[in-house]
């Protein structure tokens, strides 16, 4: 097992933790503090490559590889969980997904401006009433005049990412509606789209600036030439762009875990009671010591999932990942504050953001409780279970009707 980085996995990860402390961590604070998207970063983080970074180099990406990109992440998630999130819905969740699935105009149009910043995308999957259950799309995609490829889009969309400056959007709407499967199917809509409408702008207790907005979408009018994948495969789309966005968040979660050891470290030298560093005791110690180990393993789990991008048997380990890395960072940042005591639960501190921002890892693409689903659907002997049976155990974790372990 060689656990060295190639050369241009090292470059790479240099290179984002140089942007990282010298650009990002300054503006932590403050974006935290407005709540405001940071457009001159993300346009910055445009220019390095960090927006594109694993669309291939025909399309104007980095061509960079899954370890080198969670490498990437983690750094830059160490400065600011949101800007690590803005870059990885825009590089796992839309620029993957138009360069797999696309069509070719679609990528000429799209892909060179995602990586380059200049466009942003979005990822429209969520509902008031489809988180976990995604399948349960309530957005749909009615034909027009009973054509077969022209659609007329009505619904609403949450909690949408990067909607509030984005210039496209991934939206997933059930095109037979009626049907047990519902025909989920994709579309890539510019959102400048007569119909499309961003409101609601949440104010979320981490990861602020992040640029979240409700889509409403009134007879937005699309055709076969927005849509991306085969009609009905909408859902498997959305599950296969999961599989490396919770890859991205297990690595912006171990930036934040990182981050809270960092605090957590500088603090235990530097505080005294009692005549001597509080790290001298053991109780401190110990905390320490959890923390940086909890935080290697899961490290350990990401990159493994992170290598492991292109097969097609990702998922399982992509929810170890997540699983694994956003409750490590989770118990980090609470060790963290119980070690900073007061300076670190005062309002502003950075150990205080952390611990807001680690909370988030651990809801969004999918809950700690969704990710044991799908963990255990992947590991459990399905061929012997009843055709029901099985059909519910992996309709129930998330993964849909359609078995993609097998």
């Amino acid at each position: 097992m060689d656990l060295d980085l190639t050369a241009q996995q090292e470059t790479l990860r240099r290179a984002a933790v140089q942007f990282a402390r010298e650009r990002v961590a300054p503006w932590a604070d403050v974006i935290d503090e407005r709540g405001e998207f940071p457009v001159d970063l993300i346009e910055e983080a445009g220019r390095l490559g960090l927006m594109g970074l694993t669309t291939p180099q025909e399309w104007g990406g980095g061509g960079h590889d899954y370890v080198g990109y969670a490498l990437a992440l983690e750094a830059i998630a160490r400065a600011s969980a949101t800007v690590a999130v803005i870059l990885s819905v825009n590089n796992s969740l839309v620029a993957e997904t138009i360069a797999r699935f696309g069509s070719r105009a679609q990528k000429a149009r799209w892909l060179h401006r995602l990586a380059a910043g200049s466009a942003i995308g979005a990822f429209a999957l969520s509902e008031e009433h489809a988180g976990t259950d995604a399948q349960n799309q309530r957005t749909v995609a009615a034909p027009i005049d009973g054509s077969s490829d022209r659609y007329r889009l009505n619904g609403k969309k949450v909690w949408v990412a990067n909607a509030e400056a984005a210039k496209a959007a991934l939206v997933f709407a059930a095109v037979a509606p009626a049907e047990r499967d519902r025909q989920v199917t994709a579309f890539l809509i510019p959102m400048d789209a007569p119909g499309l409408v961003r409101t609601a702008h949440a104010d979320s207790l981490g990861v602020r600036g992040l640029g979240c907005m409700d889509l409403e979408l009134d007879d937005v009018e699309v055709t076969d030439e927005d849509r991306v994948g085969p009609v009905g495969e909408g859902f498997q789309i959305a599950l296969w762009a999961l599989d490396g966005g919770r890859v991205a968040i297990a690595a912006q979660a171990l930036g934040v875990g990182l981050a809270a050891l960092d605090e957590a470290l500088v603090h235990a030298k530097r505080r005294q009671t009692f005549g001597r560093p509080i790290g001298a005791y053991q109780a401190i110690q110990f905390m320490l010591a959890d923390m940086a180990t909890e935080l290697d393993a899961a490290r350990l789990v990401t990159l493994k999932a992170a290598s492991l991008r292109d097969s097609d048997r990702i998922r399982g380990e992509a929810a170890m990942a997540k699983l694994l890395a956003s409750e490590a960072a989770h118990r980090a940042a609470d060790k963290a504050m119980q070690i900073l005591a007061s300076a670190g639960y005062r309002r502003g501190s950075k150990v205080e953001r952390l611990f807001r921002d680690a909370r988030a890892t651990e809801i969004y693409q999918g809950t700690s409780e969704a990710q044991r689903l799908v963990i255990a659907a992947s590991i459990l002997p399905m061929e012997k279970l009843g055709r029901r049976r099985r059909e519910t155990v992996i309709r129930d974790s998330g993964l849909g009707i359609r078995d993609p372990v097998s």
